[in-house]
C-alpha cells in the first residue's frame, strides 16, 4: 500500500512539474518572436505539436507506429489543396486536414491494431508507404513538384496571416490547443485505461475493456493531431511536399521523441526543439544533417535511455527517494 501512495505522490509531482513547465514556455513563446526568427519558432512549434501527438500514442498507449509521416503529409496536401484550390479559408483548410488526417488514421488503424509490437509498426509503415506512393501518382498532390505558394488567407476574415507576428500568434494558439488536447486526454480516465494497456495489456482485458476499440481511438486521436501539426506547416511554410510523407518523416519525429522523453508532456516538445535547432545550425554547414541525428540518436539509445526530460525526472525523483530514506533512517 505504501509503494503505492508513493507512486501516486510521485506520478502527481511529475504532473504539477509538467504543468508549471509547460505553462513557463507558453509564456515565453509569447516573447519569443521579438527576439528570435518568426519562422524558426513556428517550425519548432509545428514539429513539437507532431511529436506530442506521436508520443500519445507511444508513451501513454505503448503502440510504436512508422506511419505517422501519413497523416502530418496528408493534412499537409489536405489543407494546401483546400486553400489554394478552393479558396476556403485557413481555419476551414485546417479542419479539412485534420478531418482527413483522422479519416486516414481511421482506415490505417483499423488494420494495424490487430497485431502487437513489431508487426503493428510494419503494418503502420506498409500502408503508410503506401500513401506515399499515391501521393506521388496523384493529381492533386502536385507529384514530385508538390503543390507551391499556398496563401495564408486572413483567419475568420479579420486576422491577416500574410503579416509574420499575425501567423506566429495564430501558429501558437493552435500549439497550445494542441498541447491542451494531449493533456486533457492523458490526464482523464480514457488515459488511464491507455496507461493500464500499455503496462499489462491482457490484465486490461481481463478487467473487461475492450482494448482494441481503445487503442484505435488513440491511433486516431493521434492522428487528427499529427494532422493539425501538418495543416500549419502546410500555411506557415505556403507548400506541402513529399518529403512531408516519407518514411524519414516518420522516423524522424520517433527520434524527436525518444530524445525528449517518451510519456512525458514535456519531453516531445524539448526533443523536437533540439533536433530542430541542430537542422538548422547545420543546414549551411558542410556536415550532414543525417549523421548527427544518427550520432544523437545512438548516444540517446545507449546513454540516456528516458531521453533527456525522463533522465532529469528519474534523477529528481532518486534525490527525493534518498532524502526521504535519509529522513526515515535517522528517526
Amino acid at each position: 500500500m505504501a509503494s503505492v501512495t508513493s507512486t501516486e505522490s510521485a506520478t502527481g509531482r511529475a504532473s504539477r512539474t509538467e504543468t508549471i513547465l509547460l505553462a513557463l514556455g507558453v509564456a515565453a513563446l509569447v516573447a519569443l518572436p521579438f527576439f528570435v526568427y518568426p519562422i524558426f519558432v513556428m517550425k519548432m512549434m509545428c514539429f513539437a505539436l507532431f511529436a506530442c501527438a506521436f508520443n500519445l500514442l507511444l508513451g501513454y498507449t505503448g503502440l510504436l507506429s512508422f506511419g505517422h509521416a501519413a497523416f502530418f503529409g496528408g493534412a499537409a496536401y489536405f489543407t494546401a489543396h483546400a486553400v489554394k484550390v478552393w479558396g476556403v479559408g485557413p481555419e476551414i483548410g485546417i479542419l479539412i486536414g485534420v478531418v482527413g488526417a483522422a479519416l486516414l488514421g481511421l482506415v490505417i488503424g483499423f488494420f494495424a491494431i490487430r497485431r502487437q509490437g513489431i508487426y503493428f509498426a510494419m503494418i503502420t509503415l506498409a500502408l503508410s508507404q503506401m500513401f506515399f506512393f499515391f501521393c506521388v501518382q496523384a493529381d492533386f498532390t502536385g507529384g514530385e513538384d508538390g503543390i507551391q505558394g499556398v496563401p495564408r488567407g486572413t483567419f475568420l476574415g479579420l486576422v491577416d496571416l500574410q503579416d509574420p507576428h499575425a501567423m506566429y500568434y495564430f501558429v501558437m494558439a493552435n500549439f497550445v490547443l494542441g498541447l491542451f488536447c494531449v493533456w486533457r486526454v492523458v490526464n482523464s480516465p480514457f488515459g488511464m485505461v491507455l496507461r493500464s494497456i500499455r503496462e499489462n495489456e491482457n490484465r486490461a482485458v481481463s478487467l473487461g475493456y475492450s482494448v482494441q476499440n481503445y487503442k484505435l481511438a488513440a491511433f486516431v486521436m493521434s492522428a487528427a493531431l499529427s494532422g493539425l501539426a501538418g495543416a500549419i506547416k502546410a500555411l506557415v511554410f505556403q507548400f506541402a511536399t513529399l518529403t512531408d510523407v516519407a518514411w524519414q518523416m516518420s522516423g524522424e519525429v520517433i527520434l524527436m521523441t525518444l530524445l525528449g522523453g517518451i510519456g512525458t508532456l514535456v519531453g516531445p516538445v524539448v526533443g523536437a526543439s533540439f533536433v530542430v535547432a541542430l537542422q538548422n545550425m547545420l543546414a549551411t554547414s558542410f556536415f550532414p544533417v543525417t549523421i548527427a541525428t544518427g550520432a544523437i540518436f545512438m548516444v540517446c539509445v545507449l546513454i540516456f535511455r528516458r531521453g533527456i526530460v525522463g533522465e532529469i525526472y528519474a534523477f529528481i525523483e532518486r534525490r527525493r527517494t534518498d532524502e526521504a530514506n535519509d529522513h526515515h533512517s535517522r528517526h
